[in-house]
Formats: C-alpha cells, structure tokens, sequence
C-alpha cells in the first residue's frame, strides 16, 4: 500500500484514473472529474494535492487534499461540493490507508479529516484508538420506484391541496405554468446566467452569495455543468409562470440517480404562489414517469420543506484521524466543551469539523 503525492495541478493527467476509481468505490456524480476539475480550476487556493494509493498493482484510492491549519489536512471540499473529494476501496481498512498517507505527506501531520461522508454510499468505519466518526447533517434523498400518483399520493394532505390551489390561482389570472429542461453544452451558460438573476434579485444577492457568471463560484457552476453536459449528464430545470422565469434547478446525474444541486426562484413572486413548490411537482411528475433514473437526492442540510415531500432522510458524517490516540482524546473533550457551550448559548448543538 503505497501513496503517491503530486500537485492537484497534475489532475488532467489523472482524470480517467479518477473516474475509474469512481466508478470501483463510490460510482456517484458528485465524485465526477468535471466536478472535481471545475473546483479545483476556480474554487481552489493552490495549495491542495493530489494523493494516489496503489495496492498490488493497482489503484486503490484516490483524494484531492487541502492543508487547514498546522498540522491538519482535510479533503478538498468547497462549499459548492456536497462530498470532500476522497474515495477508497471498501475492502481495505480506513485507518490503515490514513495512517499512510500522513506519513507521505508534507510536513508533519497530526490530523486528517474526511469531510462529508455519505454513508448511502459508504458505511461509517468502525472507530479505532485513532480514528474518529462524527455525524454531520441529515440529508435526503427520493427514490423513484413505482408511479407518480402513488407517490403523490404518499405526501401530506397540505401539500397536495395548497399547489392545487396555486395552480388553480394562477389559471384564474391567465398564467399557464412550464417546465423547461435543457441538456446541451452550448445552454449552459445562459442556464448559469438566468440562475445568477435569480438569486441577485432575492437576499443571495444582498449578501453578496450569489451565483454570478464571471465570478469563480460561477464560472465552477459553468466549467462544471459545461463538462456533464459533453456527457449527456447535465439538467438544468426553469419553470415559468407564463412568460416569467420564477425558479430553477442545476442537476447532475449518473445512471443512478439525479442530484439536484442548486435551486433559486423569483423572490418577488408572491410566496402563497411557491414556484420552486410547483416546479418540484412537475419534476417529480416526469422523472416518475421517466422510469430512468432510480433516485432523486438533495443532498444539503435537511430542512422542513424537503420532509413534505420525503421521509428518506439519513445523516452525513465526518471521519478524523489522528497521528497519536491521545490527540483524539484531547480533540472528544474539545468537542464536549464546544457542544456544552453552544447548548448554554441556546444555539443548535452541532459537532465541529477539525479545528
């Protein structure tokens, strides 16, 4: 088990390595090199690696590395990407492969931290004297098995009766609703464009988040969708109010699932009307009736609005590993007084990534 080290600017030459360890280990979209490329062109700080393991022979994981302080090194993840950019082959141990690689790379590590970790991809590995699991956030996720109607049927009461009502609302006031889905390479750009407007016209936009073409965040959304789209993976959902554009989604797939990565309305559509709502409906309608795609997932923090519309809900987690067991013990106790602060302050309790 031998790991080898190179700048992430050596990506390119590696890339179908990286998606043929993709495909062995976790095979998600969100692992893709057009994501991982796209990131590390114009979300990166240039101080990140690439990491190879070979075990007899052949590749046996891969990850893109970024140091987070002194003595700490984490999975490469901006915040645009939902999972930290680390896969490993499931049948060799964990710590074993962490405790490797922090004796190739740079410096003296202390700490290495998995960021983001789906266990409906990955089951959280066992904890050992220097490895650590902590769950993160919950997320969700749809599947896509039997018809549109018993699925529509399944979602609450409110749910189903208030979009009738806004779409009986909207009939009366002379606006036909659509869902449009574009696909090619060469729609990309107006697609980040148009979502750009979105968010710039509501409170994104105010604090300066926004996706805006030109930016890194939105030349990423660009590079990215651009790539998938050359593979026939890219959907980008508007929905319109007559001749309004009122919300969208930017959606990434594999032969497994769709994951819906980014979504925006019109703020200064009336809320009782929920464009983003009634666009959901429409999508669900026609990937159900696809019949393509097994999965729908949402994949960011799990909020009260994604619960109308599925109880599949399961909870993300981090792994940190350490140089030295008693580092961990000093680290649990760290977390403990944090946790025991944030209760005392009122605030949610949520266990902190590596600090």
């Amino acid at each position: 088990m031998q790991w080898q080290i190179l700048p992430a600017a050596q990506f390119p030459a590696y890339a179908a390595a990286w998606q043929a360890c993709n495909q062995a280990t976790l095979a998600t979209p969100l692992l893709a090199p057009e994501l991982v490329q796209a990131a590390l062109d114009h979300l990166a700080s240039g101080k990140e690696l690439l990491a190879i393991c070979r075990a007899d022979g052949a590749v046996a994981a891969m990850a893109v590395l970024t140091p987070t302080r002194h003595g700490v090194w984490a999975s490469f993840q901006p915040s645009q990407a939902p999972l930290g950019f680390w896969m490993h082959r499931a049948d060799l141990p964990l710590d074993r492969l962490c405790a490797r690689l922090q004796e190739s790379l740079p410096g003296l590590p202390l700490v290495l931290s998995l960021t983001q970790r789906d266990p409906m991809l990955e089951s959280p590995p066992p904890p050992t004297a220097g490895l650590a699991v902590d769950d993160y956030i919950q997320t969700s996720g749809i599947s896509l098995a039997g018809s549109f109607e018993e699925y529509w049927q399944a979602r609450g009461k409110n749910l189903r009766s208030n979009l009738k009502k806004q779409r009986s609302r909207l009939q009366r006031e002379g606006l036909d609703t659509r869902l449009e889905e574009s696909r090619r390479e060469a729609d990309m750009a107006a697609a980040v464009a148009d979502f750009g407007r979105l968010e710039m016209a509501g409170w994104k936009g105010e604090r300066g988040t926004a996706v805006c073409a030109g930016t890194p965040q939105g030349s990423f959304y660009r590079a990215m969708l651009e790539g998938f789209a050359r593979r026939d993976r890219a959907r980008v959902f508007r929905y319109w109010f007559g001749t309004q554009l009122v919300a969208m989604d930017l959606c990434i797939e594999s032969d497994d699932m769709l994951v819906v990565l980014k979504t925006a309305y019109d703020e200064t559509v009336p809320a009782a009307l929920s464009p983003s709502l009634l666009m959901r409906e429409d999508c669900m309608r026609l990937l159900f009736e696809e019949q393509r795609l097994p999965r729908l997932e949402f994949y960011g923090r799990l909020m009260e609005w994604h619960t109308r519309w599925t109880n599949e809900i399961r909870t993300m987690y981090h792994v940190s590993f350490y140089r030295w067991p008693g580092l961990q013990r000093l680290h649990a106790l760290a977390k403990q007084r944090h946790l025991l602060l944030e209760r005392l302050r009122g605030r949610p309790a949520t266990t902190p990534v590596m600090e």
